[in-house]
């Protein structure tokens, strides 16, 4: 099932990065089409246990039908109390798969891809109240100007939002097309795709209050790992993979530097390898979503344990 839902990437190096024991607990707060997860659980042993998340309801169709798993149709941002809720307290292992599905990308009716017309949604979880289309026909220019900057960081957000704004007075923006045909003329030659892709992840960053649930996810795994337990980080773009880093390396989002009276580093959490590990050629030439993947793992700083 995972082969059309989803194809998981860097999989063989998110498993040995995880460093799994037979009789662990571990989660998957990406479950998506269960890639990940199939491949903890063959390393489990009668004992051990996984739990996994995902918002989107169209990955409920996945669910693994083990005794030794768990899955819980919940946004990652609220992984401890969903976790306490069952009785956990502590893991040895968390793995985060950032990003959109194969399969989010290739429904049209969901709006992530700019190869389909259809509705401009966004929404992860369709149980949420704001859709793209909510976006770009109420923001002001300068709201819109400064949303497609710092999230999409595209060089020409504000005559990007312009063209929005003088689009949607003729007529609002519904559908992914409508809203490709508004900036047509600010696709610079040859990278039209490109920019496209930076205002879509713009807007779904938004939409899904993306950012902020990966800081709120990753401050609460840190409270939840064992001592020797992982961290495992695997991020698409520059916004998410600098907060990942600068939290393994620093315990905070700004990458600020806090050090002990000898110069030491304070920090709850440690990177396990010094810089992220991206995917191998082979792998990028079978799957393209692996090309801008860098995965980080970090684990609880010796000062906690």
């Amino acid at each position: 099932m995972e082969n059309s839902y989803h194809k998981p990437v860097m999989l063989s190096e998110a498993i040995e990065a995880l460093d799994i024991r037979p009789g662990g607990i571990y989660v998957d707060v990406t479950f998506g089409g269960g890639g990940h997860s199939r491949a903890i659980l063959e390393r489990l042993g009668p004992d051990g246990h996984l739990y996994a998340f995902d918002q989107d309801q169209d990955a409920l169709a996945n669910a693994l039908d083990d005794p030794r798993f768990m899955l819980i149709n919940e946004n990652f941002r609220h992984v401890k109390n969903f976790l306490r809720l069952h009785g956990v307290r502590q893991v040895d292992g968390l793995l985060a798969d950032l990003g959109v599905s194969s399969h989010q990308f290739d429904e049209c009716e969901r709006g992530f891809s700019t190869r389909f017309d259809g509705p401009l949604d966004l929404r992860m979880d369709r149980r949420g109240d704001t859709t793209a289309a909510d976006l770009v026909n109420r923001l002001d220019e300068e709201e819109l100007a400064r949303l497609l900057k710092l999230y999409g960081e595209l060089p020409n957000a504000r005559q990007m939002a312009k063209a929005i704004v003088k689009a949607r007075g003729e007529k609002d923006i519904s559908t992914t097309f409508a809203l490709r045909q508004a900036v047509v003329h600010h696709l610079p030659r040859g990278m039209e795709n490109k920019y496209l892709a930076m205002l879509f992840q713009a807007l779904r960053i938004e939409v899904n209050g993306e950012l902020d649930a990966l800081k709120e996810m990753l401050q609460q795994a840190q409270q939840l790992l064992a001592p020797e337990g992982r961290l495992v980080v695997i991020s698409y773009h520059s916004l998410e993979d600098r907060l990942v880093k600068n939290f393994f390396r620093c315990g905070n989002f700004e990458g600020r530097e806090e050090k002990d009276f000898y110069g030491n580093l304070l920090s709850p959490m440690v990177p396990v390898v010094r810089k992220a590990i991206q995917a191998s050629d082979a792998e990028v030439a079978r799957n393209s979503r692996a090309r801008s993947a860098r995965l980080r793992v970090g684990k609880l700083s010796t000062h906690n344990i």
